[in-house]
């Protein structure tokens, strides 16, 4: 399938597609992930995986990645339907801030309005994939066994 969007969705209850992400949800508060929920996975789904990324971060890395990479969450099994707030479990990705889990949205003060997309992926395989992946290395990974995938856009500034 290659990447493209789908049918599936993903919500909050923190924050509506383009609102704002609470200060709770940011590295400006208690820094946990929202609540989120997962509808209409395509059939065969065997796994899920949700990143989250800020292409608004003004970063080029060497290997001609962008932006900022805040979550990286996988092995989830293709039947869960919510994670709860604050979600530990799963197998946690590394994170743009060099460690693994969640790291809430922190632009640069001044830096204006960022977009933070959290992303789900429907994959057609679950094979076990390894703790601390990158972004990019997931990327690499789940690509041929990628059959959905859509995203939640939500925004936050600092003054």
């Amino acid at each position: 399938m290659g990447f493209a969007l789908s049918d599936m969705t993903l919500a909050s209850s923190a924050f509506k597609d383009g609102g704002a992400i609470p200060a709770k949800h940011t590295g400006e508060g208690e820094d946990i992930s929202p609540a989120l929920s997962i509808a209409r996975v395509p059939d065969g789904t065997k796994a899920l995986a949700i990143v989250c990324h800020d292409p608004d971060a003004p970063l080029v890395t060497p290997a001609g990645t962008y932006g900022f990479v805040h979550w990286v969450l996988y092995n989830i099994p293709g039947n869960v339907s919510s994670l709860p707030e604050g979600e530990g479990g799963y197998t946690q990705g590394k994170n743009d801030f060099g460690k693994t889990g969640y790291g809430g949205p922190m632009p640069p003060n001044g830096h204006g309005t960022h977009n933070y997309f959290f992303w789900v992926l429907a994959l057609n395989d679950d094979k076990a994939l390894p703790s601390g992946l990158s972004l990019w290395e997931l990327l690499r990974e789940i690509e041929p066994s990628l059959i959905g995938m859509n995203r939640l856009v939500g925004t936050y500034k600092r003054d």
